[in-house]
């Protein structure tokens, strides 16, 4: 049992769209999990790299996915910006799982969320205008089983919060673990979460350097990506959320630099794909 995994928003905190971007991509965060023998498909965050998503499902061969389930690591702007510009949400009697997870969030009303950014003051179509068949849930405690996917997750530190995120299936293991601050020193919970998985997607937006004058921004450097990589005993590691001012000719540096300290890593690309 394979689990495939697709990168369609790469770019944190505000999409871009200048030509020195496009290599990496300027699309924000969204991620795709697939399976070649399930019906259903996960979905982590809805940045505006939903929107090429949504256009790549409407015009694949064959039905749509029976479920779709969108699993949020967070509300922030970027996170969730491209929901209205997602396709099958247009499609009548399609099926969609809005959802989150864990006992700490201060937001738990996800229908809520997503009427208020669609106020006609914000966009032209409402949220029960869209048409398709959504479900809001929210588990409180942190797990659940999604068809053949076993769902963890468990929170930490960015600013207002977020949850890291671990799927099981069969014998595969991915873990999203994105706009997170360890602080002084490397989160044990985290490292703990991510134990022996396959995959390890991490937030990375910063240089050492960097990090130095953003304490309280919410997100990790390269280094700190990976060192958990290093202490979980993850096969791969890909790092993501490129801060909006590193065009492609300082992430290409970066990531042979990372290479060198942690051979099996990445930086996220647009449209890349991972098969485990």
């Amino acid at each position: 049992m394979s689990i495939k995994v697709k990168f369609y928003g790469t770019r944190g905190s505000i999409p871009v769209c200048n030509p020195e971007f496009q290599t990496y991509g300027g699309n924000t965060t969204c991620i795709l999990l697939s399976s070649p023998d399930s019906d259903a498909i996960g979905i982590f965050d809805a940045g505006t790299g939903i929107r090429d998503l949504g256009k790549d499902l409407v015009n694949a061969p064959g039905a749509l996915p029976k479920d779709i389930f969108l699993t949020f690591s967070h509300f922030h702007w970027d996170h969730i910006q491209g929901f209205p510009f997602f396709a099958p949400a247009y499609i009548p009697q399609q099926s969609i799982t809005l959802l989150a997870m864990g006992e700490k969030r201060a937001t738990t009303n996800l229908k809520e969320i997503f009427e208020n950014q669609m106020q006609e003051a914000f966009f032209p179509v409402k949220l029960n205008e869209m048409g398709a068949n959504f479900h809001f849930t929210f588990f409180q405690s942190g797990s659940a089983i999604l068809g053949k996917a076993h769902l963890k997750a468990i929170p930490h530190q960015h600013p207002g919060g977020a949850y890291s995120y671990r799927v099981d299936q069969g014998n595969k293991s991915v873990v999203i673990c994105t706009d997170i601050e360890h602080g002084p020193s490397i989160d044990q919970n985290i490292v703990e979460f991510a134990r022996n998985a396959d995959l390890l997607i991490h937030d990375a937006q910063f240089t050492q350097e960097e990090l130095r004058t953003k304490s309280g921004w919410g997100h990790s450097s390269y280094e700190q990506a990976i060192e958990v990589a290093r202490q979980a005993g993850v096969k791969q590691l890909v790092m993501t959320h490129h801060d909006p001012d590193h065009d492609d000719q300082f992430l290409k540096k970066i990531e042979v630099q990372c290479q060198k300290l942690f051979p099996n890593c990445l930086l996220a690309k647009e449209k890349m794909e991972i098969e485990i």
